[in-house]
This record gives structure tokens, sequence and C-alpha cells, in this order.
């Protein structure tokens, strides 16, 4: 059952905000607004290029002089355009076949197969395209972004509602349509004239009405989206509208699963003109407020070996504000802090190492803090008074506060001190009515969020 505003804003409220307690060690730079990373199943690291550009990024972190592939005569690029994501054919290293979402010269969303050159395994061949989807796009943002292989060997393709704001069209809920989707296509068994197939098990597989490629439906924008190595399971990062960024959750095998949008924004109500029962619908792992800037980067389930205080993490960032967090096996979200870059996708290589994206360009390696708190203690803030009507005092034990924000319970925020340096400040919130707030203070060891309430 649909949760209600206040159990949401609770969920945000007791989301417990830790220090960080992880290193991001720069392990190559020189990219141009990268944003995807991908692996053959080899030692090899295939950085993604929003222009229509892919480089190779060797283990030892040089990058090759000569591009993997060149398609930026085919693609469009700027805004929420371009070559967007990559995906190697489960049995790449012997049909050298490989995938790529790019948004064509007419803006629409193409969904093409190329080939590795035959004798030379570091470059493809770009007159190899076959083209497997087009998706026409009313708009030139919300184009989604991320292909990928599930444990099923079938290929997932996820779209974003058409553009604009607040879906215009209700496409997100309209199942005869692609957009507001993520797809599930057969490209090893195509047919019906395509180049791709419909598994028997897709949830509209053999109507003829419904878009039978949808696999699950009702999603806003998921840029990015992956599956859980170990379990199958498939976590969306679906960028938000003005209040919420939500991730969401399924099992391998749970079809036809409606997130809810534009019904919901996270676990709120945003248009619910003609929508279904919110029974049906299925509601997002975790939340949180949408500040001014916010768009969230979904990632990974930490799956490597080299950090052990890491494993069964889900790792997500924020493309807008920098944050890092994670999601416990619990369901607990973590705030790890803000890292100070655009983040715009998280990468595994063939050890299930994690790797994260800044859009500035450079590659990063997601470890350990192990001389950090890797326990996971709370930073500690103190608000007095609470409830307060004049004046509020935060105090941060040992920890420098850097920003602090304070949101409605809209989650527009209302008040902002940036460039601070200390560990206590004093806050007038005349200006505010009565009502419950969320304060965040962020700090040279991470981020804590209270409640406030005035008076």
């Amino acid at each position: 059952m649909k949760k209600n505003f206040f159990t949401a804003l609770s969920m945000l409220i007791t989301m417990v905000i830790f220090a960080q307690d992880i290193n991001l060690t720069q392990f190559a730079n020189g990219f141009s607004n990268p944003v995807d990373i991908q692996n053959a199943g080899d030692d090899r690291l295939f950085i993604v290029e929003q222009s229509g550009i892919i480089k190779i990024l060797n283990a030892d972190g040089t990058t090759n002089a000569t591009p993997y592939l060149n398609i930026t005569s085919l693609v469009s690029s700027g805004g929420e355009q371009g070559l967007l994501g990559l995906a190697f054919h489960p049995d790449y290293s012997t049909n050298g076949y490989f995938f790529v979402h790019y948004s064509d010269n007419s803006g629409d969303t193409q969904i093409s197969r190329f080939s590795v050159d035959g004798s030379n395994p570091d470059i493809a061949d770009p007159s190899s395209e076959l083209d497997i989807l087009n998706v026409s796009q009313p708009f030139g943002n919300h184009n989604g972004g991320t292909i990928a292989f599930g444990s099923d060997d079938f290929l997932y393709i996820g779209l974003g509602d058409g553009g604009s704001g607040g879906d215009p069209g209700n496409r997100a809920q309209n199942t005869t349509l692609l957009l507001g989707k993520l797809l599930r296509i057969d490209i090893d068994n195509p047919s019906n004239g395509n180049n791709y197939g419909i598994p028997a098990d897709n949830p509209f597989a053999g109507s003829t009405s419904e878009a039978e490629e949808i696999w699950a439906y009702g999603l806003r924008n998921p840029f990015r989206f992956s599956f859980d190595s170990d379990t199958g399971d498939v976590w969306i990062g679906d960028v938000g509208q003005n209040a919420w960024e939500e991730i969401n959750k399924a099992g391998p095998t749970e079809a036809g699963l409606n997130y809810g949008w534009r019904c919901y924004e996270g676990n709120e109500t945003f248009n619910t003109t003609n929508c279904p029962d919110p029974s049906t619908l299925t509601f997002p792992i975790a939340v949180y407020a949408n500040s001014p800037g916010s768009s969230v980067t979904g990632g990974y389930v930490y799956r490597g070996t080299d950090f052990p205080g890491l494993q069964g993490y889900y790792f997500y960032a924020d493309f807008g504000t920098a944050i890092i967090g994670t999601i416990d096996a619990a369901g607990v979200q973590n705030n790890l802090g803000s890292f100070g870059a655009n983040w715009s996708a998280f990468g595994e290589d063939v050890n299930n190492e994690l790797y994260i994206l800044s859009y500035g360009g450079q590659v990063f390696r997601i470890e350990e803090d192990v001389a950090g708190t890797n326990d996971f203690k709370a930073l500690n803030l103190t608000i007095s008074p609470n409830p307060a009507s004049q004046a509020i005092n935060l105090e941060f034990d040992n920890n420098i506060m850097t920003t602090i924000e304070i949101y409605n319970i809209l989650g527009s925020r209302v008040i902002s001190k940036n460039d601070l340096s200390t560990t206590a400040h004093e806050v007038d919130i005349q200006s505010l009515t009565s009502g419950m707030y969320l304060v965040k203070v962020t700090g040279e060891k991470g981020a804590v969020t209270k409640k406030l309430i005035v008076k």
C-alpha cells in the first residue's frame, strides 16, 4: 500500500547519515563528458563519452590513443541527449557483438548492435551497425540511458517518459507506448521482421494492444540501472521531478511492475488523474529529498573481494549535489556525504570492483576507508531549542560544518547557509511559518539531517 507523506518524511528523518567511510582513488582522467563505464569480460574498461566516442581504459590506468568506436556523426549530443549506454553481449568473446544506446540526429532513441573489428580487439567496426530499435522522442530530455544484459541473457533498455516536465502525455502509464518503461528483448532470436524477439515470459507477450517489449513501467527517467551480479535483482535510479529522487528494486522474475510515475513522485502523489489503485503499484526501496540540482545516478551492489566491508551495499550518487550513498541488505539508506563532483555513472570491472565517473572527465575507484569509520558510527548534530520560533543553534560534534540547508515538507529548500567553517552556528528562522522542517548540515566528515519543529 502507498506510504503517506508523513511516513515518507519519517523515513527521511530516521535515515542515518554517516561519516564518509570510503575513499575515491583517481584511476584515470582526461575524458570528455563521460557517461558510462563497462567491461567486456577482460581487464579493459570502456569509457563512453556523450559526444559519441568509446575509449578503452587499460588496467594500468592508460587510455588507448585510438578510440574503440567513434560514431559522433550519428549522435545528437547535448543536454540529456548523446551516446548514453553500452552493453557487451554475454558471448562477446566469441561473437564480438556489443550494443549502444544513443540519440540519433533527429533526437530519437536508437538502440544498435555493432561488432568488434575482425583483426584488432581494441577497435570496433563503425560500418557494422545493425538497427535494433528506434523510439521517437517528443522532447529532448528524459531519454533514459542504460542498456544491460540480465542474468537471463536478455537485453534490458531503460527509457524515460519522453520529456518536458510532469509527463504531459502520461506516457509512463500508457502500456501501448515504450516511453517511461524498462524494456526486455531477445536479441539472439529475432522474429516478426524485427532484429530482436519478445521473451515468452514478458508481461505483455502475445498482446495485440500492449507493447510486448515492456518489462516494467511507470518510470520517469531511469538514467542508470544495474543488475546485482549475485542475485540478479535489478536496481533502478529514477530521476525525480521537483521533490523526490527514488531508487527502485525488483527480483529477476518480477515482471510487469508499475513504479507509479506520473501518479506518484517517490512516495507522494503527483498527478493521480486516471491512475490505478495505489495497492497495485510498486514503491521505491529508498527516496531522498530533491534539493535544487538533484538528479539520482543509480549504481551497483558491490560484489568485489578487495573491500569486504563494502560487500552487499548498493551504491548510488547524485549528479547535482555530489553525494554518494548506500543501501544495505536490510534496506537502510546511508548518506556518505558529498564528494564534490557531478557523478554520471558507476561501473564494475571484470572482478566486480567498483568505479565511479565524474562528468568532468575523471574515473575513480571506490575503496573502503580501512582507517576511517567503517563501523558506520553516526555523526552527532544538536539542534536547540527544538521546537523553536526565533532562532536555532546548531552544534556539530567533531565535524566542521560547511553548509546548512533547511527544507519544508514539500521538499523545497527555504534557508541555505554556505561557505561555513565552524562547529556551531546560529540560524534565524523568523521567516519560517509554523510546521515541520528538515535541517541538513553538511561537514567535512559527512552530513546529518534532523527534524525541526517551528512554533
